[in-house]
């Protein structure tokens, strides 16, 4: 198969995703499948982002919302929980924190340059709700 450059791709081309069919593709984990070198997922595209997700474990409540709107599959999860964030494809967009149901989120956004454990340090406090 020859690869295109960018300008060389003609408008509506199809890229596939993997490397077979894609039939029982979901029951495979991420790391698990054979995607094809035009997929987004064998390289990294985060190092644009300027700000980051960072995940608070102890304020999840596995609502699985982050996983579903994430546009670029960056949010790791197994068996129904959020595990983590898969930093190589993240772009720092904030769709995981927008669509976070918890009271404070359990996803927010800091510098890009901001240590994780220091983020986790200056977490908000659960907000009261006004009667």
């Amino acid at each position: 198969m020859e690869y295109l450059g960018w300008d060389q791709v003609e408008a509506g081309a199809i890229l596939p995703s993997f490397e077979e069919a894609a039939c029982d593709i979901v029951e495979l984990k991420q790391e698990e499948r054979k995607y094809a070198k035009t997929n987004s997922y064998t390289a990294s595209v985060a190092d644009w982002r300027v700000f980051k997700p960072v995940y608070n474990r102890d304020i999840c409540i596995d609502c699985q919302n982050c996983w579903v709107f994430c546009p670029d599959t960056a949010i790791i999860a197994r068996d129904k929980k959020m595990i983590g964030i898969d930093y190589e494809h993240c772009k720092g967009c904030g769709v995981c924190v927008e669509v976070c149901p918890t009271n404070p989120k359990s996803l927010l956004m800091f510098a890009e340059t901001e240590d994780n454990d220091v983020a986790l340090s200056q977490w908000p406090e659960k907000k009261k709700k006004e009667k």
